[in-house]
């Protein structure tokens, strides 16, 4: 079985965010930053070259067997949004997610343009509650 690309490493996450050109995008990122160290308890790690995540967590597949170490939220900078990464998947928080404002979702992901676009205590909870569920399910 391949062994998942994406791991922590030593990379700075200040020179990751202090790096995005633009402007609004990366005060967005300052305060996602804040939010997921006060509501994880976790310092931020790069995980590969482009995501920061908070906390970690190991998983088993159910589906594939396949299993490892992941972090328990994290997002990162993209080219057309910021991706947040929202373990073990969206289902559960349909209800904030309908709360949340202007946003798309994948499977485990929620796309914001921008930070504006959305309310910061929605957010916020969704983040909370996800990562409780998981560490709860983790026991």
């Amino acid at each position: 079985m391949a062994e998942l690309k994406t791991r922590p490493t030593d990379s700075d996450v200040t020179a990751y965010v202090d790096a995005i050109e633009d402007e609004v995008r990366r005060e967005d990122c300052r305060t996602l930053l804040a939010m997921m160290r006060r509501v994880t308890g976790a310092e931020p790690v790069m995980w590969g070259d482009s995501i920061i995540g908070f906390g970690e967590y190991h998983y088993r597949s159910p589906r594939t067997g396949r299993e490892g170490d992941w972090f328990e939220t994290g997002f990162a900078s993209r080219k057309a949004n910021i991706a947040l990464y929202i373990m073990p998947g969206l289902e559960p928080y349909a209800e904030i997610l309908d709360r949340l404002g202007k946003h798309k979702t994948g499977v485990g992901c929620v796309y914001l343009k921008r930070l504006s676009d959305v309310d910061p205590a929605v957010l916020e909870e969704l983040v909370a509650t996800a990562v409780a569920a998981l560490r709860a399910e983790q026991g």
